[in-house]
């Protein structure tokens, strides 16, 4: 008789299902173990009570185990309901025929008999009052059948000595129950205490989760708003410098405007940090696949640190190693954003010596290349110990009152994640004193080994473009002055509206080559005005670009979504803007086309 620690919650008035059915899969899945404990006792009786009534008692037993694991199998069906008195009758039944084996062994003639009939009746007792230890008061009940071995074999020795000895191991078994279930009841109290204790800081962790998903979600949307509201006056900032830069200055207004256009650079350059960050925290950074060719990418790449390392005296090196792939498939962006960040930190932190590019490539197999990107200075080198913080955010090595070099300390950690999404990785090593040697290894599908024909060089600017009408939509006044002014000086046609409304009438008036339609503004958003101009009018089929300051991906897929044919985002690039000026004369289809061949730099579609 094998029991189960959730026998004596069957009862009324004890049932708890949860524990019943946890009860019930235990007895199920351990039920062969019953059959070992039959089988032991049977070679017990087999040198006791010879082998015909051994073998008999085996059989008997073992169809009683047989009901009884029926019935379990029938009662775990419904445990969720009131299981009644059929489970512990059926287990007071099938204990009746364990407790025949020690009578069997009492009443034999070996002399080996009586005492394996006591031990049998104590092992009995151990195994009902161990499995239903969290109930003693069934336990009394199922294991009732040897009580009434003990009592028949008790009173068979009544009016000899050995009454008073037999009499005598009752509380001595007693005890031992008795210790054996109050401790089991004290662990078992522990053990309900404990998980209690757990599943209330399980509570507390998953509210805490919840809070910090919703903290996170109002960043993001906190972010999203900031990122219009900077970048808005930051497009009036740099397009004045742009346009500034182009009229005659004293060389001390040259000076100031050289500030006015590098601090807008550098504000700019920390606000993309941190909202690259975000989106890299939130799984929403867009990573793009498409066609590379290799050496377009190194001088896209190169370009801007071969001059700022020449001004600093610095020798730059380049060189290539390796089998490099002519054209791969990959995200142009966010690869030259990540060397690029390495080449920064190269040039900001060496004064002199040289500053070492190279690019290693590795055939990994006809379709798969494998490329290291090096980027090795003669600075100031990095001590061991700070190497370990290097790659964690908001964090920079030098970090007393006098360091040199600003920054919010996200450059390596983005430079990092973003290798990391895209399946590489970036390491490190460094010398005080002797440099340091930082590695972007990654791996890229190959699309050609061999070198294509050159693609034909499409230049931003217009060349003997005719003169275009054009409607410039934005609420900002200063930006809308930069755009008009540098229209002008284009010699177009320029009209300007401070919402969506007011461009919806002008644009059911008089027609226009080319809309840019700025899209969060009072009134009417840009969105909706783009929807009511394609749905009729003179501008049905002129081309619309789509200006925001915003820039993540939704919002550009929203624009082209309302009718858009391209998006441009704050601070404008006038060098992409008269590109795509440039090919409003083909209609809308070729500015869509043109869009889609360029980088995700300033233009998407």
């Amino acid at each position: 008789m094998v029991e189960s620690d959730g026998v004596a919650k069957a009862l009324p008035g004890e049932e708890r299902a949860g524990d019943a059915a946890q009860a019930l899969t235990a007895i199920l899945q351990t039920q062969y173990l019953r059959y070992l404990i039959i089988a032991s006792w049977a070679v017990g009786l087999l040198g006791t009570v010879g082998f015909w009534p051994a073998l008999l008692w085996f059989g008997g037993t073992l169809a009683a185990g047989s009901l009884r694991g029926l019935v379990e199998r029938r009662v775990s069906q419904r445990v969720d309901k009131n299981w009644g008195l059929i489970f512990p009758i059926v287990a007071t039944v099938t204990t009746g025929a364990w407790a025949i084996a020690p009578l069997l062994a009492w009443f034999s003639p070996s002399e080996f008999g009586r005492p394996l009939a006591l031990a049998l009746i104590i092992s009995g007792y151990v195994l009902v009052f161990a499995q239903l230890r969290s109930s003693p008061r069934q336990a009394v009940i199922i294991s009732s059948p040897y009580g009434a071995a003990a009592t028949i074999i008790l009173f068979s020795l009544w009016g000899t000595s050995e009454f008073w000895s037999m009499l005598a191991v009752l509380p001595f078994t007693a005890a031992g129950l008795f210790v054996l279930v109050t401790m089991t009841l004290l662990r078992e109290d522990r053990i309900r205490a404990f998980q209690s204790h757990q599943a209330h800081l399980i509570e507390e962790l998953e509210a805490a989760r919840d809070k910090a998903n919703a903290a996170n979600d109002a960043k993001s949307n906190f972010l999203g708003v900031i990122s219009h509201e900077l970048r808005t006056p930051m497009n009036g900032v740099l397009g004045a410098a742009q346009l500034l830069s182009a009229t005659r200055l004293e060389a001390t207004q040259r000076e100031y405007l050289s500030i006015i256009r590098n601090s807008g650079d550098n504000l700019l350059s920390l606000l993309n940090d941190i909202l690259d960050m975000t989106k890299i925290e939130a799984g929403k950074m867009n990573f793009e696949v498409v066609d590379i060719v290799i050496e377009d990418l190194s001088k896209r790449i190169t370009g801007p640190f071969e001059a700022q390392a020449e001004a600093k005296g610095l020798q730059f090196v380049s060189t290539v190693e390796g089998e490099i792939p002519t054209v791969v498939r990959g995200d142009p962006l966010r690869v030259c954003q990540v060397v690029q960040n390495l080449l920064s930190n190269a040039v900001k932190f060496t004064e002199v010596g040289q500053i070492h590019y190279l690019v290693r490539g590795h055939r990994v197999s006809d379709q798969r290349a494998r490329f290291e990107f090096v980027v090795q200075d003669s600075g100031a080198g990095i001590a061991a110990a700070d190497l370990e913080r290097l790659f964690m955010p908001f964090t920079q090595v030098d970090t007393s009152s006098t360091r040199r070099f600003g920054g919010t300390g996200l450059g390596l950690t983005i430079a990092r994640r973003m290798a990391n999404i895209m399946g590489g990785d970036i390491t490190v090593t460094s010398k005080l004193a002797e440099g340091s040697c930082f590695t972007l290894e990654i791996e890229a599908e190959v699309v050609e080994w061999a070198k294509p024909v050159a693609a034909a060089e499409v230049h931003a600017e217009i060349e003997g473009g005719e003169s275009l009408r054009v409607l410039v939509v934005e609420d900002h006044p200063v930006n809308r002055m930069i755009l008009e002014a540098w229209m002008s000086s284009a010699s177009h046609v320029t009209s300007t509206a401070e919402n969506g409304q007011v461009a919806v009438d002008i644009a059911k008036e008089q027609p226009f080559d080319l809309i840019i339609m700025d899209v969060n503004m009072p009134v009417m958003d840009g969105l909706t005005a783009t929807r009511m101009i394609r749905e009729g009018g003179l501008n049905t089929g002129t081309p619309i670009v789509v200006l925001s300051a915003s820039a993540r991906h939704e919002d550009h897929e929203a624009g082209l979504e309302a009718g858009a044919d391209a998006y441009l985002n704050k601070p404008i690039d006038f060098g992409a803007l008269a590109a795509l000026m440039g090919r409003v004369s083909g209609g809308r289809e070729a500015v869509a086309q043109m869009v889609t061949s360029q980088p995700e730099t300033s233009v998407a579609a």
